[in-house]
């Protein structure tokens, strides 16, 4: 009896033991399976890895390759460009000399046009220019260019007053405070504009159309009269001021909207260029009473025009385009009348930087002096006497 339970037992103790070693066996196949689906997946990795290690490797020596080369093409493309610049350099002197020697015709206002093959003037015409002018040049080129420095804004005005020799700065187009200089050399030699004497003005400038003249600055005012303010430079103060006869406040130069009138100084004075319709008008002031004493139409057209001077009477006005490329002198217009199609000049500005946004003539230095995007430019201008000197000039 005994002897049958321990049987039973023990059968049982088996059963279960074989129960167990069968879910174990379960267990170790999954946990098989499961390692070998890893390996596969890892081998496969490996292998993809392989594959883009390949590629890569192949992409950094097609990427070498194809930088070395760009690198030649543009070390060869730097040459092939700095010898077209020498090249364009060269046909550029080349057709500055042409165009000096041998200038096309320009627009020349005149109301009764001369005789070209003879140089005869009647007397009458030279009794009407006695009236105006003695000066007797006009400009047959420029000579050369001095690009003294860089200072201030893009846009504003450097002259020189001929009586005294002092230099005036006014950087902008719209501020109330000058610059004065003693000299070229002193303004030259400035880090910038912070060692010349500051001169406050009473009202703020407008435009680039300012000019200094015996002492004297004369500058349109900020306001909304087109008001001509004389100001005394040696005592600080406001001597007159006038309001122009101009109807239309619209910009005397087309690429210079800031300047409504362009005041200018000459041999014979205080002149005032300012804009009628599609053209540029012209007026002689008193610079003493700031009296307007007579008025012209240039027929110049206001479109394109970056700037002009006056040498002897005779206006130059200058046009370029936009963007900028080379300025020229297109349109000339004398107030006696005097100079033929033939005789006035088309000049051609070396190539700079930018568009002029003022040019100040000096008639002791016959110098022009310029501002060119920030630059304070000297031209030196050679001048040769106007057709009608040959005749003797009329007995008063």
């Amino acid at each position: 009896m005994k002897a049958g339970f321990l049987f039973s037992l023990f059968l049982c103790i088996l059963g279960q033991l074989s129960e167990a070693q069968y879910h174990y066996q379960s267990l170790m196949n999954y946990l098989e399976s499961r390692m070998l689906a890893m390996e596969e997946r890892i081998a496969l990795w490996h292998e993809q890895n392989d594959r883009y290690n390949s590629d890569l490797k192949k992409f950094k020596q097609q990427a070498s390759e194809l930088l070395e080369k760009i690198g030649k093409e543009h070390a060869k493309l730097r040459l092939d460009l700095e010898g077209a610049g020498v090249r364009v350099d060269r046909v550029e002197r080349e057709m500055d000399y042409i165009e000096t020697k041998n200038p096309p015709k320009p627009c020349v206002k005149a109301a009764d046009k001369m005789v070209e093959q003879e140089a005869v003037v009647t007397e009458k015409k030279k009794e009407e220019f006695f009236e105006l002018s003695v000066c007797l040049d006009i400009v047959s080129n420029i000579r050369a260019m001095k690009i003294l420095k860089r200072v201030g804004s893009t846009k504003g005005v450097w002259t020189k007053d001929s009586r005294t020799a002092k230099v005036y700065v006014f950087n902008g187009t719209s501020e109330d405070t000058v610059y004065e200089f003693n000299s070229v050399k002193a303004l030259s030699a400035s880090p910038g504009v912070s060692k010349g004497k500051q001169i406050t003005l009473p009202y703020a400038w407008n435009g680039t159309g300012h000019a200094v003249y015996d002492g004297f600055l004369y500058y349109i005012s900020e306001r909304s009269e087109l008001q001509v303010v004389k100001f005394d430079l040696k005592n600080g103060s406001m001597a007159d001021s006038a309001v122009l006869p101009v109807e239309a406040q619209t910009p005397v130069y087309g690429l210079n909207p800031e300047t409504l009138v362009d005041l200018i100084v000459d041999e014979d004075g205080l002149w005032a260029l300012y804009p009628a319709g599609d053209t540029i008008n012209l007026a002689k002031m008193d610079s003493d009473t700031l009296d307007i004493e007579q008025m012209w139409d240039t027929s110049c057209p206001r479109n394109n025009a970056e700037a002009a001077f006056i040498v002897c009477g005779t206006v130059y006005v200058v046009y370029n385009t936009r963007p900028p490329s080379r300025s020229r002198v297109q349109c000339v217009f004398d107030v006696s009348d005097m100079i033929t199609g033939g005789e006035a000049p088309l000049l051609y500005f070396p190539r700079r930087f930018g568009a002029h946004s003022s040019l100040k003539y000096n008639p002791v230095e016959r110098q022009v002096y310029a501002w060119d995007d920030g630059y304070q430019i000297l031209y030196r201008l050679a001048l040769k006497k106007k057709l009608w000197a040959i005749a003797p000039p009329p007995e008063e």
